[in-house]
């Protein structure tokens, strides 16, 4: 597998986990204010927000790997 290759996955496998956190994060929303006593909105979107960004990081990375060639 070429470097593209795994960064093209890497994309992909971040891609597919920001939507999950997007998701969570929405459910969380749904259930204000109730919610606030059973999760910890912080952490859920401290997570969404930490993917989001490896995400972003990944797609700049991508990005930068194909103007180069």
């Amino acid at each position: 597998m070429s470097d593209l290759e795994k960064l093209q996955l890497k994309v992909r496998k971040l891609q597919s986990r920001a939507g999950a956190a997007k998701m969570d994060l929405h459910d969380v929303a749904e259930h204000l204010p109730v919610a606030c006593r059973k999760i910890k909105i912080k952490t859920v979107a401290g997570k969404t927000f930490d993917v989001f960004a490896e995400l972003d990081a990944a797609k700049r990375e991508l990005a930068a790997w194909e103007d180069s060639r």
